[in-house]
């Protein structure tokens, strides 16, 4: 009997070409007698051939069938209907349909002997999927041949699911470690995934803990839980995501059933799994939704920021209270600027606004704005988040800190090791003034203003074009000045204008010349007053006019935002048009009002344009992840390094010394030296003593 069912397989694929009606009673015939005679020959059988084979003869049936649906669509398309190439396509749907069912059957009747089978039945249900829509590999039909076609295909693959969902190898299959797809299967596997938690709530906890919690023991299959999973194929639907590409929505309130985007697809399906997950599942979920908001990829971070916001509010106040806690922790922990700091500090932001008006009190007194270290926090913090009574207190507390912070900067020797502090204090600050606005009280106004001018004179345009901290500091101070530009004197408006005029033509960095504009923009708002008029005006059409020709689409948009409300606000109009002297960037600034959009991109080049931003992104991040991985392993100590590269390492340490003292002597030479350089050369010279009596 095994040797039959084994001939007949071969004589399967010999025919399946020749005559579909032949080939599907063949197949018909093959699956009776192998469930008629299950009891002999069930260990026996083929079950690794007749799956392919029977996936192979799917596919191959399916893709026929879009074949020609695609040929009715262009016909029909032309105004001619080929009468034949219907009924075809009717008689190989009902072929497909019949193929599906019968593998259906077969794997509910053998479903503890498919263990190696798993992969292939995995990658058919992708493949399949990856033909339909929203996939941008699927082929352009009318909507009521996908109508046709989706009437066979996702319930026949749903029905095969459930049968799947409680095997094992099958579950490790799926969530199986480092296994990634080509791209075109990266959205049915996410769908997939949306699709075994809608399924999940009505199984038993064994099955549950299955899925969600992983492998848990050396001798298992290595197998991540499935939100883990999730959130990394989530991040690889790269053009999908950037696509209006949509899906069923969840009806509510009885309104009628309207599609929604992916990202909102895969949000409203996670939240809803999660309310589904008993308690015991809760640390599971949680490391997974910190380790998503940890990932480099933004809308990863903001998925699971969007879910960790909805299990605050599906949970109790204590728990939103916890882990706000815990996360302002890991804020504190973040050491200078990083994609994991600014993704944790957007995520403490919003969870700050669900916490009971108790716990904002707590918070407030556990990390208090009186302490510098906890700036880092409330710099992220809006304080329009705390109620009534507390605002106004930790508002005064965070700016008498920082700018208690900047003083205590400014009488020291004006070291980069405190500045990285400084610019903590002045992005609280610049965070406190977006929250209050103009409505800031006048006496603190003033007490950030005077701190503004010392710590701008220091500035030199060298200093900012190559150290990041510094960079970071203009920046900063920018924002400030251009928050509060009604209570800054306007000798500091003239500084920072002529300072700007120097540096911009550099081409520094993109965030300082973003806050540039914004301060550009800003002086709209207040009549320059007649002692600084000649040096503000003269400057002003020359800043703009170069940045409305800056060849950074970045820089260009904010620069025609800048430039926008300047000349709505302005008084002194003369500025606007010496600024647009050039005919073209007078075009632009006059199609950016007009809200005309100057570049047309088709459906098809805007899709393939996508399709390869989506390969270049997941070869950086995955590149990412493979940095992240070899730097969490502990490697062993180094063997000690050859003389010759230590005379090299000496050579160089030594080249680096010597031109940094030639830098220092030409610059005593240019003019006379500030008095704390007196002190630092002492200290250089007790360093370079000891050094040598190291050596000796």
């Amino acid at each position: 009997m095994y040797g039959v069912v084994h001939n007949i397989l071969k004589i399967c694929s010999v025919i399946s070409k020749m005559d579909h009606a032949l080939h599907a009673n063949t197949w018909k015939f093959l699956i009776k007698i192998s469930v008629k005679h299950r009891a002999l020959i069930e260990t026996k059988l083929p079950h690794d051939e007749l799956i392919t084979g029977l996936c192979e003869d799917i596919l191959y049936s399916y893709n026929s069938c879009l074949q020609l649906a695609e040929q009715i669509h262009q016909s029909t398309g032309m105004g001619n209907t080929n009468t034949t190439d219907c009924k075809l396509f009717q008689k190989t749907m009902k072929l497909c349909r019949f193929f599906a069912n019968t593998l259906v059957h077969y794997v509910k009747e053998f479903i503890d002997f498919l263990s190696r089978s798993c992969h292939r039945l995995h990658h058919f249900y992708l493949q399949m999927y990856s033909k339909l829509p929203p996939s941008l590999y699927a082929p352009v039909l009318s909507d009521g041949l996908y109508d046709q076609i989706a009437s066979i295909v996702p319930v026949t693959l749903d029905t095969l699911l459930s049968q799947l969902l409680s095997f094992r190898p099958f579950v490790e299959t799926v969530l199986q470690i480092n296994r990634d797809f080509s791209l075109d299967l990266a959205l049915p596997q996410c769908l997939l995934l949306i699709n075994i938690m809608g399924k999940l709530s009505s199984q038993s906890c064994e099955i549950q803990s299955l899925w969600c919690s992983g492998s848990q023991f050396s001798e298992e299959k290595p197998r991540l839980p499935l939100v883990h999973v999730l959130f990394h194929n989530f991040h690889r639907c790269y053009a999908e995501l950037s696509l209006p590409v949509q899906l069923p929505g969840v009806m509510s309130n009885g309104q009628a059933l309207k599609n929604i985007s992916l990202y909102e697809y895969v949000c409203t399906h996670l939240c809803s799994f999660i309310t589904s997950l008993p308690a015991s599942r809760f640390p599971d979920l949680e490391y997974a939704l910190l380790d998503a908001v940890l990932n480099p990829h933004m809308l990863t971070a903001l998925l699971a920021a969007d879910a960790w916001c909805f299990l605050a509010r599906y949970g109790s106040a204590e728990l939103c209270a916890h882990h706000v806690s815990l996360i302002a922790q890991l804020v504190k922990s973040c050491s200078g600027e990083c994609y994991q700091l600014s993704h944790l500090s957007l995520l403490l932001r919003r969870m700050f606004f669900l916490m009971a008006a108790n716990h904002q009190a707590l918070f407030t007194d556990t990390f208090s704005p009186k302490d510098p270290s906890n700036l880092l926090l409330w710099r992220q913090v809006s304080v329009k988040a705390l109620p009534a009574d507390l605002q106004k207190p930790v508002t005064f507390d965070i700016i008498r800190t920082a700018v208690d912070q900047c003083l205590k900067w400014q009488s020291s020797k004006h070291t980069l090791g405190e500045l990285e502090q400084v610019n903590v204090a002045l992005a609280a600050m610049v965070a406190v003034c977006h929250a209050n606005g103009e409505a800031l009280n006048s006496e603190l106004q003033l007490s950030i203003t005077e701190v503004l001018g010392p710590m701008w004179s220091v500035l030199t345009v060298e200093q900012v074009l190559s150290q990041c901290c510094i960079q970071q500091t203009t920046t900063l101070l920018l924002s400030l000045i251009s928050l509060l530009i009604r209570a800054v004197g306007p000798l500091l408006i003239a500084q920072v204008v002529l300072f700007l005029n120097s540096l911009l033509p550099l081409n520094p960095p993109d965030n300082v010349r973003i806050a540039a504009l914004d301060f550009l923009g800003s002086l709209g708002k207040i009549i320059i007053p007649p002692d600084v008029q000649h040096t503000v005006l003269l400057k002003l059409p020359c800043l703009f006019a170069s940045l409305l020709e800056d060849k950074s689409w970045l820089i260009l948009q904010h620069a025609l935002q800048g430039f926008t409300l300047f000349a709505e606000k302005t008084c002194h109009e003369e500025v606007v048009p010496q600024s647009l002297e050039s005919g073209e960037s007078k075009c632009r600034v006059v199609s950016f009002l007009n809200k005309v959009i100057t570049t047309v991109e088709s459906k098809e080049l805007q899709v393939e344009r996508l399709k390869r931003q989506n390969a270049i992104l997941d070869a950086h991040f995955t590149h990412l992840n493979l940095c992240a991985v070899n730097d969490s392993v502990v490697e062993p100590s180094a063997k000690r390094a050859r003389l010759e590269q230590f005379d090299e390492e000496y050579e160089r340490a030594l080249q680096a010394a010597e031109n940094a003292f030639k830098t220092l002597q030409t610059l005593i030479k240019q003019g006379p030296a500030p008095e704390w350089i007196k002190a630092r050369l002492q200290a250089l010279h007790a360093t370079i003593t000891a050094l040598n009596n190291c050596r000796q």
